[in-house]
């Protein structure tokens, strides 16, 4: 029970220090990026955690509303819904986890909008909590979870653009009985995520064909989020940029390669930052220090054989002053007809704060994209043949 509660205490801790900022030594100080439902940023599907994390601009699919919601609007399929389940700390703790759904749909004459909406559930599990002397003080069940919903559209045979939406709740410390005198209270929060997509063919015959995607997307500009009457904290505002080039040598084989660029649009840690204001926060996060050494990147490698198997891998770097997250990822995926099953796995490596918590950990995320097919077939049905008699 006393380690449950301890690795519980951490958990908690973290819900209000984002994995991005353990610490920064600037001039001999410490200086921390610090914003409070950090779950709004972990990897929701697992076809982007097989490849190091990236995925604002690699090919749609029904994920793309985390990614960036702009590329809904060049989704191949009409209808799409997907879902996820990710343990978390599962070599410590059994029943943390994060659940993920999404769905999209095309409207419009000429299909060239999309809606699109998404859920994320993030469960702390079952906590007894203790006072100092071991005495029991409650138990409780923390969540954090979101919801929001989606629009993108075509501008153009080659851009497209879209805007998210969200709702944020959430109880960290859901329970605990001692906090009730310090005016705890479940913490929410709006935000929005606006992107850009841009993708670009080039044919050299019916079977040769590359693929360059550009995209850019700002996600979770929105409100800050308070615990109590005495604090407001950020959250996890983002700045990403990502590029993804895929090349079909065959008519079986074909490779994507992509590469993502991210960072937090939340200032260091000072005595005044609960009294920044949103815009101002977002600008002070480029001052101060070296700009180079606030960016996450995601290095991310796909290989498809005959579109139904495919074989993922990517990296993911972040430097030693902004929190030292450093991993390998590797994953397979399977597609047929119009179901998808992606499967992705974090190589263990680092200790302590830079084990990443999805370490040794296999998550899996189902998807079903259907009606191109079924529209197919029919288009391709022969004109004379006439129509069943009716019984």
């Amino acid at each position: 029970m006393a380690k449950h509660f301890a690795i519980a205490s951490l958990t908690l801790l973290a819900g209000l220090v984002s994995f991005n900022g353990r610490a920064q030594n600037v001039n001999g100080t410490q200086n921390f990026v610090t914003t409070a439902v950090p779950f709004l940023r972990i990897t929701p599907d697992a076809r982007a955690g097989a490849m190091g994390d990236a995925g604002i601009a690699t090919t749609p699919d029904a994920n793309a509303q985390y990614w960036n919601v702009a590329k809904l609007a060049f989704s191949e399929k009409n209808y799409g819904i997907s879902a996820t389940y990710t343990p978390w700390l599962k070599d410590l703790v059994p029943d943390i986890f994060l659940a993920y759904i999404s769905g999209y749909a095309k409207i419009g004459k000429d299909n060239n909008q999309t809606i699109s909406a998404s859920m994320r559930y993030f469960s702390l599990g079952n906590i007894n909590y203790t006072t100092n002397t071991g005495d029991p003080n409650g138990t409780g069940q923390p969540r954090e979870y979101s919801f929001d919903v989606g629009y993108s559209r075509k501008l153009s045979e080659n851009f497209s653009t879209g805007v998210s939406l969200r709702y944020i709740h959430s109880a960290i410390a859901s329970g605990v009985s001692y906090l009730a005198g310090n005016n705890y209270k479940p913490g929410n929060a709006l935000s929005a995520d606006a992107g850009v997509f841009y993708t670009k063919r080039k044919e050299k015959d019916d079977i040769h064909v590359n693929t360059l995607n550009l995209g850019a997307v700002v996600s979770n500009l929105g409100s800050k989020i308070s615990y109590n009457s005495s604090r407001k904290d950020f959250i996890p505002m983002n700045l990403g940029l990502g590029v993804a080039y895929t090349t079909q040598f065959d008519q079986y084989n074909k490779m994507t390669f992509a590469f993502d660029v991210n960072k937090l649009l939340v200032p260091a840690l000072n005595s005044s930052d609960t009294q920044v204001g949103i815009i101002s926060g977002v600008f002070s996060s480029f001052g101060g220090g070296n700009q180079l050494q606030k960016l996450d990147l995601s290095l991310g490698l796909e290989y498809w054989y005959q579109d139904q198997f495919a074989v993922r891998a990517g990296y993911f770097y972040e430097d030693k002053s902004n929190g030292d997250r450093q991993y390998i990822t590797a994953g397979l995926g399977v597609k047929y007809n119009v179901f998808q099953i992606n499967a992705a796995y974090i190589v263990p490596q680092g200790s302590g704060t830079t084990r990443n918590p999805l370490s040794n950990t296999v998550r899996f995320s189902l998807l079903f994209e259907f009606d191109k097919i079924n529209k197919a077939a029919a288009d391709d049905a022969p004109a004379d043949v006439a129509p069943p008699a009716a019984n």
